[in-house]
């Protein structure tokens, strides 16, 4: 091995190696002020681009009129039984800012509801089969109405009963109680008089309930369809004429699901009502239906889960949606949709959100599905 060399100087010493020493600015450096010493950090990037405020959004009229004075703000509504009575969410949504809230079902006299299981998870939705579990009406407007007064938010009181005479008691309580701003007659319960058949699913009896209703009460009028029939036009023509301001497509569909042990039905109840994504193709058929041979507004439930959704109700004549099943696992989505519906209408150049509805409807009314769904002739 080779030895280093030795650097030496001219009088024969060796020369001392000195180190490189790098000098590292400092990220803190101090700084004099008034001949005293401070210590500052120095900025990584200086700034000197003073930050340019966002432009207001332009403003979208989102009011919708559903009839008899009843005006929302918005066409984002919550549906009858997803959201109890409004104020069990009041820590979690802002519920000023919805369109309006559907109460749960009320009744004239209180219902335990039916036993239990009464819930289950399906593919793309859940069945129920709750009941009508409620106080009764004289109890919920003593409870909650003087809130509801309080509230800019309207809410709608959903309605059942076993009669005509039912309904009508119910709407008669309910008329000129500060913060009940209309009815939506749930019509899809037994008529204890025509052998428990529902009303919803025969003209003649969806119309008389909706008049005898009509006569009771001045109060904005909805009546909530059924998806369970072969033509809901019928239906639905017979439920305007007799004095409906609106309509509401659709409640949930029938269904049951097995127990475990494939020995029984799961349910309590046996049957139940389908709801969330599963039931949105056949709800925004019957919206599409309906939309063609009704003069009064349309509000779609069924299955929304995104703003996707509510263009596609809108655009088959809806002027409003309710938002239900997907609260559950999302409370804050109805809030979300309204802001969501105003920036899609930015985004388009709108300055309201009614150029959208009715934009898939077809210029001259089309045959119903039940004249030959799956086939052409």
């Amino acid at each position: 091995m080779k030895a280093r060399r030795r650097v030496v100087t001219a009088s024969g010493t060796p020369a001392k190696r000195r180190p490189t020493v790098r000098r590292i600015k400092p990220a803190i450096a101090p700084i004099v002020r008034d001949g005293v010493a401070a210590t500052v950090r120095r900025p990584a990037v200086p700034s000197t681009v003073t930050p340019t405020p966002a432009p207001p959004a332009t403003p979208v009229d989102l009011a919708v009129d559903l009839g008899r004075g009843l005006v929302l703000r918005n066409p984002v509504l919550v549906a009858s039984g997803t959201f109890g009575y409004g104020i069990e969410y009041g820590d979690v949504v802002d519920v000023q800012r919805l369109g309006a809230i559907c109460c749960k079902g009320t009744t004239l006299r209180p219902r335990i509801g039916n036993p239990t299981p009464r819930v289950t998870e399906t593919p793309g939705g859940m069945l129920n089969s709750i009941g009508l579990q409620n106080p009764g009406v004289d109890a919920v407007v003593e409870k909650y109405a003087s809130t509801w007064a309080g509230w800019q938010v309207p809410v709608i009181v959903n309605v059942a009963g076993e009669s005509i005479g039912d309904y009508v008691e119910v709407a008669r309580r309910l008329e000129g109680v500060p913060g009940v701003a209309g009815i939506e007659l749930n019509i899809s319960c037994p008529n204890v008089g025509a052998g428990g058949i529902q009303f919803a699913i025969d003209a003649s009896a969806a119309g008389a309930v909706t008049a005898a209703v009509r006569r009771a009460t001045d109060l904005p009028l909805l009546v909530k369809l059924s998806p369970n029939v072969a033509d809901v036009r019928p239906i639905a023509r017979a439920i305007a004429d007799a004095g409906a301001d609106a309509l509401t497509a659709v409640n949930t569909l029938s269904g049951i699901a097995v127990a475990a042990s494939r020995e029984r039905p799961l349910l309590g109840n046996v049957y139940g009502g389908l709801s969330g994504p599963a039931i949105k193709p056949v709800a925004l058929r019957i919206v599409y239906e309906v939309s063609q041979v009704v003069d009064i507004p349309v509000v779609a439930i069924g299955g929304i889960a995104e703003l996707g959704d509510v263009l596609d109700y809108l655009a088959v004549g809806a002027v409003a949606a309710q938002v239900g099943t997907a609260i559950f696992a999302d409370p804050g989505l109805p809030v979300r949709l309204v802001g969501e519906l105003a920036d899609e209408c930015r985004r388009r150049g709108l300055d309201s959100y009614r150029p959208l509805i009715g934009s898939a409807l077809p210029k001259r009314a089309a045959p119903p599905s039940a004249r030959g769904v799956e086939y052409r002739p």
